[in-house]
């Protein structure tokens, strides 16, 4: 459950039902590998259980799991054993292959070595919040983030995604928060930041369980280094790291959000007690970021708005 968030904004006249939603994400229904097929991308059930809805509404909130799976071949593997076949070739034709039989001879053992890889599967839960629209990708990599948009473009008409930016950039607001101590409403600033100089030098400071309401820190940034990353809370509720490039990460709900110190993975358990568990994680997790989130646009300078 979202510990990265990477925030798109929703075109506004987009209203898709739930329904066209589901037949949308169903066009492209999560699949495995076949035996030579080196990767695998697609819609799975968000509550883990074969067949079940791709489109998960949860307290008004739209759920959805993006799952990968790619075979792991690496290439000394495969040049090894092109190799091998090389050189027993080699011997028993009496000559030097060419350097077009010699890749073709690579192809064929990395088709025939594909269907023995190993596979990793990967999955990356996406959250649409209609009320303040925005899409959630829950993912620390921009590539990642990418392919999700990918691939809600192909199965969803109209649907049109943009990166959130905001009238000031997260770096400059940064600045101005750790200069006066003080970030605006329900935000404060903890104890870890990233500071960048943006001459030539390109020297970094990093700070780390380590008060920040301090001379030294104030004079790196009036000497021209800018926060590339900074730890706050949300109304101590939520841990975060927010940095320049308009990402969030390392989220934390704090004690007392969940009835656990953590909350489960959203598929464990079995049965009725695995279908509330997942009912009351989302509802609460949804609940804290769908506030947290326009909070942290508007502190930032609020959405910049998209030209027509």
């Amino acid at each position: 459950m979202f510990k990265n968030i990477i925030a798109y904004r929703i075109n506004p006249d987009w209203k898709k039902t739930t329904a066209q939603i589901e037949a949308g994400l169903s066009l492209t229904r999560f699949s495995k590998c076949g035996a030579t097929q080196e990767k695998s991308i697609g819609w799975s059930e968000p509550r883990n259980e074969a067949h079940a809805v791709l489109a998960e509404v949860v307290n008004g909130h739209i759920i959805l799991r993006l799952t990968s799976e790619t075979k792991v071949l690496p290439a000394n593997v495969v040049r090894r054993a092109a190799e091998e076949r090389i050189e027993k070739l080699e011997d028993q034709m009496g000559r030097k292959l060419g350097r077009v039989e010699k890749r073709d001879i690579r192809e064929e053992m990395r088709l025939d070595l594909l269907p023995r890889a190993f596979t990793r599967l990967a999955h990356t839960n996406v959250w649409i919040d209609r009320n303040s629209g925005l899409l959630l990708v829950d993912s620390g990599s921009p590539t990642r983030a990418d392919e999700v948009v990918a691939m809600l473009l192909r199965c969803l008409d109209d649907i049109e995604l943009t990166p959130v930016q905001t009238n000031t950039s997260p770096a400059v607001q940064m600045s101005a928060w750790l200069l006066a101590h003080e970030a605006p409403g329900r935000f404060d600033i903890e104890e870890e930041c990233e500071l960048k100089a943006t001459d030539d030098s390109q020297a970094i400071v990093r700070y780390s369980k380590h008060s920040l309401n301090n001379a030294e820190v104030r004079k790196h940034i009036q000497n021209g280094k800018l926060p590339t990353r900074l730890a706050l809370t949300w109304n101590g509720r939520v841990s975060f790291v927010l940095n320049d490039k308009w990402q969030v990460k390392r989220v934390r709900f704090l004690d007392g959000v969940f009835p656990e110190s953590d909350p489960a993975d959203t598929g464990a358990g079995d049965g009725e007690n695995a279908a509330d568990r997942f009912e009351a994680d989302w509802t609460i997790a949804t609940g804290e970021l769908a506030q947290l989130m326009p909070e942290l646009i508007e502190a930032l300078g609020g959405a910049m708005e998209i030209a027509a």
